[in-house]
């Protein structure tokens, strides 16, 4: 079974800062993480390969520093990496990600089953994931908590607000994971020297056939007009006594400011 798996390396949500020009992530010099649902999903690619055999490539888009989250999905056990970096892919938004994602899953995995986390944590837009399944034309399925392979069919149980939904679908297929499904595995020492010694492949724009004019910043339909941190609110007030005495006093406070 050859299993892909699209992970992203993210900064550290305590550590995040914006290009005020750019409105853009600042993200050199600041500490980063494996997305945590894409954790997960690498955890579920290595569990379906434990059980019915075959090969789990991971593949991200980034920098040259998300080596080093490539290398943390060796050292869990993944068996070949792929760094997509290009200067041509510097602003995408989700469109051309995912459709550069898509270029690099076709070129180098003949692919049963894709797995992304449900969505990136620097973004929360949970939309990579089924745009490389509309630029490879296969079937999606999202928010997984459960995945079982049968064959050339998956049955997958979906967390949904108030119920859970059980669906069948034919392979190849997209699915995205969310955090219930697993608890990724803490890697061994032998996998982390493993990492350690590994050489990343790191590919072009022109190396995965990716048309330029839809990648990067030029590429993307979407932009980010403007970004900003919202005003830090005042501290809150307490109201002591008994019940009648808060509610008055209440009530009146909120007359005053004309809320009521």
């Amino acid at each position: 079974m050859e299993i892909a798996v699209c992970i992203k390396q993210v900064p550290d949500t305590a550590e995040v800062r914006i290009n005020p020009e750019t409105n853009t992530l600042i993200r050199e010099g600041v500490p980063s993480i494996v997305n945590p649902f894409d954790e997960n999903a690498v955890e579920e690619a290595l569990r379906l390969r434990e059980k019915h055999g075959g090969k789990v490539t991971i593949i991200t888009m980034g920098p040259p520093q998300a080596i080093e989250a490539l290398k943390q999905t060796i050292a869990m056990g993944a068996d070949e990496v792929y760094l997509i970096s290009d200067r041509a892919f510097a602003g995408s938004d989700t469109w051309a990600t995912s459709y550069t994602l898509a270029c690099a899953i076709k070129k180098l995995v003949a692919y049963d089953l894709i797995l992304c986390g449900k969505q990136a944590i620097d973004g929360d837009t949970a939309q990579v994931g089924p745009g490389i399944a509309e630029w490879l034309s296969i079937p999606q399925v999202t928010f997984a908590v459960k995945i079982e392979v049968d064959g050339k069919k998956a049955k997958v149980e979906r967390l949904l607000e108030e119920v859970n939904e059980i669906v069948e679908v034919p392979l190849p297929a997209v699915i995205t994971v969310v955090k219930q499904i697993n608890e990724p595995r803490i890697p061994s020492l032998k996998g982390m020297l493993k990492a350690k010694k590994a050489e990343i492949k790191t590919l072009s724009a022109q190396d995965v056939d990716a048309d330029q004019t839809i990648t990067g910043l030029k590429g993307s339909p979407t932009r980010v007009v403007k970004i900003f941190a919202p005003p830090v609110k005042g501290g809150g007030e307490i109201i002591e006594g008994s019940t009648d005495e808060v509610v008055s006093s209440l009530t009146q406070k909120l007359r005053e400011r004309k809320i009521i």
